[in-house]
């Protein structure tokens, strides 16, 4: 990570581009932020633990508002569970997981009955 660690690069972008959910052809104007700069402006909020009303208007975000609401989409769409997934295979590819640090539980894994 540089400097700016909120900033996704052109190799991270290529994971998650296709994971959000497309905009409807009929959405109102104007256009809506690009998912890129929603996305940094949500890392920047995480990085400096900035309340959103405070994020700054530049050019490589969107508003505080639109990157608060912005997650709630991709989460109803599943692409929170696509990014996880994506970025989990990955890691696992570049040898950067050690699954003997990992452990099951109980709230993320279903239970099944025997019978």
């Amino acid at each position: 990570m540089g400097s700016r660690p909120w900033i996704a690069d052109d190799e991270l972008w290529a994971l998650i581009e296709p994971l959000p959910p497309p905009w409807p052809e009929r959405s109102p104007e104007p256009r809506p932020v690009s998912d890129r700069f929603c996305l940094q402006g949500i890392l920047f909020v995480l990085d400096t633990d900035m309340a959103w009303q405070l994020l700054p208007l530049e050019p490589e975000f969107g508003s505080g508002q639109t990157c608060w609401r912005r997650p709630d989409r991709w989460q109803k769409a599943g692409g929170f569970d696509r990014l996880h997934q994506v970025l989990l295979a990955d890691l696992n590819a570049d040898g950067e997981l050690d699954w003997s640090r990992t452990c099951g539980d109980g709230s993320h894994i279903r239970a099944t009955e025997q019978s």
